[in-house]
């Protein structure tokens, strides 16, 4: 059994997405959902085990008042049959006004990654974007190139496009 949840002191605040790193992705996704539904859809971190088959857990390790905290997260990459099991620990920010998701990886090979869900009401729907930014692992000589080359579109591509599918899938039936 895991320890019980604790509370963080206060809300986690990452502020603005640094953007001027050596690797950015950038998803682009589209629901036919309210933003609000998105939203909530997004920011359910414990429940995407359920929703996208490709992530193994997800744990709750501490949580703040607005709903964000530090979370475990573990997804795999699929290669065919080979399923590349990945892991890491983040800072998860809720920003309800906005709304976003923000999460800062402090743990695993993508510490000091930078991650931000966004959402914008559009016409019969939601755009979604889900940017990564990272200067990648700490790793001479090889940093930048794991992290442009083999990290980011290998493994952090593959796995944000599935998971923004995914949760766009989940919010649309939330609706119907």
């Amino acid at each position: 059994m895991y320890a019980p949840i604790g509370q963080l002191a206060a809300n986690v605040a990452l502020g603005p997405l640094p953007l001027a790193r050596r690797m950015i992705t950038r998803d682009l996704g589209f629901a036919n959902a309210s933003v609000r539904t998105v939203f909530d859809q997004v920011r359910a971190v414990e429940a995407w085990p359920r929703l996208l088959p490709h992530y193994r857990h997800v744990r709750i390790i501490e949580r703040d008042a607005a709903g964000g905290g530090i979370v475990d997260m573990s997804a795999v990459r699929a290669f065919g049959a080979l399923k590349w099991p990945t892991w890491w620990r983040s800072l998860m920010e809720i920003d309800h006004a906005r709304p976003a998701v923000r999460f800062r990886h402090i743990g695993g090979v993508t510490t000091g990654m930078d991650v931000d869900w966004s959402f914008e009401a559009a016409e019969r729907g939601t755009h979604i974007t889900l940017v990564h930014s990272w200067d990648g692992p700490p790793w001479p000589f090889v940093r930048t190139f794991a992290a442009t080359r083999v990290i980011g579109p290998v493994f952090v591509h593959a796995i944000a496009t599935l998971t923004l599918a995914g949760l766009a899938r989940a919010a649309e039936l939330e609706e119907r």
